[in-house]
């Protein structure tokens, strides 16, 4: 299909010297008519390569606005884009690289034929799944189903022509790409990119680009949460969460400083992004809002293949018109089922108004002793006092319960270790059932994270931890 080049050439034609992407902190810019040019640039160029439509093109930018140009030109020129970090060890982009096999590479400055499959195919992304262990899942995003994902990201924060977004997640991230680049393109609006995030004067520049959403992670939004309060820069709509669950207390600090609502969605890179958003107009704190653009459904505990009861914790499973069918590689035997529904291998609920709650990964609920405890109950506690910075749980092998809970606590400055333990301690006494209270707090100096600011929970035992 060709939906991404129908769009380019729709906004092209209504308002083509109007600017799609912008550099957050430079002056280049690309207008519409702009992208249709490049587009058909690499159109010509990859046919006269010899690399039909569907072939596998991998980029690997440095600059923001030259990947984001390459990325968005190349999928609407017929060809399949592999975004790879830049920043990436040899190592790990050859990992990714052996699982996409792309026949062709691009770089700044560079455009590089390789002996890979060309086998004419579909248009879209080939992303791998992140993991620190094993060969990566690959997942090939049709342009039919990243066009559905993006035009439900336009729906649910009615997105417009008027609209001016920022972002500063990795464009080798599904986020970036459909709800920063795709979104913006479906709705003829403008985004700026930016090469990371920077909470030095960030609400300076957001008001000198006059930016109407903020694409960003609970990670960004902690942070500043942290600041002094801010005025609100005028036609800052709201910011949108993703990637993680954005704990409680940020959330309300972060609109208690700054006036700006938080938007918490929920999203995969199977999904082509996003599976749920909160409706701008009726917002549940600590929700993941409502499907939108793709069906949700909790499967009953121990696998029962039936709808659990409203408002209890099972495996959350999604299907829909941005939902892979099958993996292009690797994958979990029965991850996708007959009818289409897919084991997104995390856990949560749906309310009587059909909010999504999520409660964690499957791989990260702690047994203790035939207790299931859920690592964001006892997170939410930790965050939500003084001196905490940062905070996840996770299970440690016990000889005689299996797992127990400890918590890995990045304090602020200024705090001593001893206080910060003991107030942890008291407030989990207090607060939580004995069988959920962490045996031991280890005060670390941050917490490992991965790009789009996820907690790498796998890395947290090998964190070497203060006194405690």
């Amino acid at each position: 299909t060709d939906v991404l080049r129908d769009w380019i050439e729709q906004a092209a034609g209504r308002h083509g010297g109007a600017v799609y992407l912008a550099e957050a902190r430079g002056g280049g810019t690309l207008t519409y008519a702009g992208l249709r040019a490049a587009a058909g640039d690499w159109e010509r160029r990859l046919d006269e390569a010899g690399l039909p439509p569907g072939a596998r093109i991998a980029v690997r930018h440095a600059e923001p606005l030259e990947y984001a140009t390459a990325l968005v030109a190349i999928v609407a020129a017929g060809r399949v884009a592999v975004p790879l970090d830049p920043g990436a060890p040899p190592a790990e982009v050859e990992r990714v690289v052996a699982v996409a096999r792309p026949a062709a590479t691009v770089t700044t400055g560079s455009f590089r034929i390789n002996f890979s499959e060309r086998t004419p195919g579909d248009s879209g992304i080939f992303l791998c799944t992140s993991g620190t262990t094993g060969t990566p899942k690959g997942i090939l995003l049709r342009d039919e189903q990243l066009a559905h994902t993006a035009a439900s990201v336009v729906a649910a924060h009615r997105l417009t022509r008027d609209d001016r977004g920022y972002c500063s997640l990795p464009l080798f991230h599904v986020n970036a790409e459909v709800v920063g680049l795709l979104a913006t393109l479906r709705a003829g609006a403008y985004l700026a990119v930016d090469r990371k995030f920077s909470r030095r004067g960030f609400w300076e520049l957001i008001a000198e680009r006059r930016i109407s959403w903020i694409n960003a992670v609970p990670a960004i939004i902690s942070i500043l949460a942290m600041d002094p309060p801010a005025p609100r820069p005028a036609g800052v709509r709201f910011v949108r969460s993703a990637s993680a669950p954005l704990p409680w207390a940020a959330l309300r600090r972060f609109e208690s400083q700054t006036g700006v609502p938080v938007i918490e969605t929920y999203g995969m890179t199977e999904a082509a992004s996003m599976i749920t958003a909160n409706p701008l107009d009726a917002r549940k704190p600590g929700s993941a809002g409502r499907p939108a653009g793709s069906e949700v459904r909790i499967e009953a505990p121990g696998g029962i293949p039936a709808p659990a009861t409203p408002g209890e914790i099972g495996r959350v499973r999604i299907r829909g018109g941005g939902v892979i069918r099958a993996y292009a590689s690797g994958g979990r035997p029965g991850a996708i089922d007959a009818d289409g529904w897919l084991d997104t291998g995390d856990l949560g609920y749906l309310d009587a108004d059909g909010y999504l709650f999520l409660a964690g990964r499957s791989d990260d609920v702690i047994n203790r002793g035939g207790e299931k405890i859920y690592p964001r109950d006892i997170e939410e506690i930790l965050l939500a006092q003084p001196g905490v910075r940062a905070a996840a749980v996770i299970g440690a092998a016990d000889e005689v319960l299996g797992e127990r809970p400890v918590a890995y606590v990045v304090p602020d400055a200024g705090w001593a270790a001893a206080d910060v333990g003991e107030l942890l301690r008291k407030a989990c006494e207090a607060e939580l059932p004995r069988h959920k209270q962490p045996s031991e707090f280890c005060l670390v100096p941050e917490l490992p994270l991965g790009p789009t600011g996820k907690i790498a929970r796998r890395r947290l035992k090998d964190l070497v931890t203060a006194p405690r």
